[in-house]
């Protein structure tokens, strides 16, 4: 028999530009590449692992005891949240966009008995689930989820805080007050605000669980840890349920982070195969985080996501998000429905933009750990050649007054 070989795969840098994931910093890389071959529960991989589930307490702004990271991509994380939720439960969840759509499918799967499965297996309909449909590029307001709650009284509320598939912020007080006046247990997707916005998780009592990933604002690499946190009244829901996942279920998960029966103990027990390699890539972004401080940074994806927006609208596009990490646009009206061809103009080029993955079809362009003049600069003047070469008539000089205006305003300021 013949064996096809294959020469050695060779991955060249690229701008990611994108939603997610991010650029990794150089420090974490060293950081996974410089771990020695140890295993799972070698000292310094426990350690580190207890280092982490402290630092992520600090970031999430908590003293919720079962904080900690779940193997994997975000996807990883909502599923290991999303395991509390049993057929039958209801539940009320608001979708305005791709992701939290998907986040609603999984509640659906979730919630529906073996007959709801068995007559849709891909796409049940949970009668005990209701599924509040926003417009793509609308916020979820706390009207929304107000009168929603009032209506349903669920046992478990879910909404995103940023849906990255239209670029919206969603209104997350609202939501946590409207699960606190009825009763019901919220769940939220941080995927893509955890390590970009300011905000401390204690200070929203109505939400229970909380999962993020690595690979967005905390700038990890995308196979690591993805940050999850549990109220006691999650954890004692869970407790008294159960849950039709072992590697998923957050008690079983807890135990391999030192967290067993509420309280930090000394050494965690076995749960699944750790790679020293991603404990020690998390381990230094979560430092680095703490040390460039949350209120900072997300300071400075507030300044450098206002500039690159001025510039994407000085070119004609129709910016419709209200994210600090990511813009999404409309291009101008002679080139809709190019998105696409854009886009992979673009990606051909290293410069790794996306587009929308829902209808309409829009351009987005992320700056996750990107947040220098000189990286904004690039973003835009590369993405003005895309446009340039298209057809468009962008003015490269007006560009770059634009570009410097703004920046030398943040300078005196």
């Amino acid at each position: 028999m013949n064996v096809q070989t294959f020469p050695r795969l060779e991955i060249p840098n690229t701008l990611a530009a994108g939603p997610g994931p991010g650029n990794t910093d150089p420090r974490v890389l060293e950081a996974f590449a410089a771990a020695g071959v140890a295993d799972h529960m070698q000292g310094d991989v426990l350690r580190g692992m207890v280092e982490c589930k402290h630092m992520l307490r600090s970031i999430w702004g908590t003293k919720n005891t079962y904080t900690f990271g779940v193997a994997g991509t975000g996807w990883s994380a909502l599923d290991s949240m999303f395991s509390a939720v049993m057929p039958g439960d209801t539940v009320v969840a608001f979708s305005n966009g791709t992701f939290s759509g998907i986040d609603a499918l999984t509640l659906r799967i979730k919630a529906s008995t073996r007959e709801e499965l068995a007559a849709d297996s891909l796409s049940p309909a949970a009668a005990s689930v209701t599924v509040i449909e926003v417009p793509h590029g609308s916020s979820v307001t706390g009207e929304i989820v107000e009168a929603a709650l009032a209506e349903h009284k669920p046992k478990w509320a879910f909404m995103a805080h940023w849906e990255t598939g239209s670029g919206r912020i969603n209104d997350l007080r609202g939501f946590s007050d409207a699960c606190e006046r009825h009763g019901a247990m919220g769940l939220i997707d941080a995927v893509s605000s955890l390590g970009v916005e300011d905000f401390s998780i204690d200070d929203f009592p109505g939400i229970a669980g909380w999962a993020s990933c690595p690979q967005k604002g905390i700038c990890c690499l995308p196979l690591t840890y993805a940050p999850v946190s549990f109220t006691d009244r999650y954890i004692e829901n869970l407790r008294a349920n159960g849950a039709y996942t072992f590697v998923h279920n957050p008690i079983f998960e807890a135990r391999h982070w030192g967290i067993v029966d509420g309280q930090d103990v000394e050494k965690g027990t076995y749960h699944r195969t750790h790679s020293g390699y991603a404990v020690a890539a998390f381990h230094e972004s979560l430092r680095l985080t703490l040390e460039e401080g949350l209120a900072n940074r997300a300071e400075s994806y507030k300044k450098h996501e206002q500039v690159l927006r001025a510039a994407i609208v000085a070119m004609g596009c129709d910016v419709t998000s209200n994210m600090t990490s990511l813009v999404v646009f409309n291009l101008p009206e002679a080139f809709a429905g190019r998105e696409m061809e854009l886009v992979q103009a673009c990606r051909a080029e290293g410069f790794g933009i996306w587009p929308t993955l829902s209808e309409p079809v829009q351009v987005r362009i992320g700056i996750l750990n990107q947040l220098t003049p000189a990286a904004i600069t690039e973003i835009v003047n590369r993405f003005a050649d895309a446009m340039r070469r298209m057809g468009a008539n962008v003015d490269q000089s007006e560009i770059t007054s634009l570009l410097e205006g703004h920046y030398a305003q943040m300078q005196a300021a």
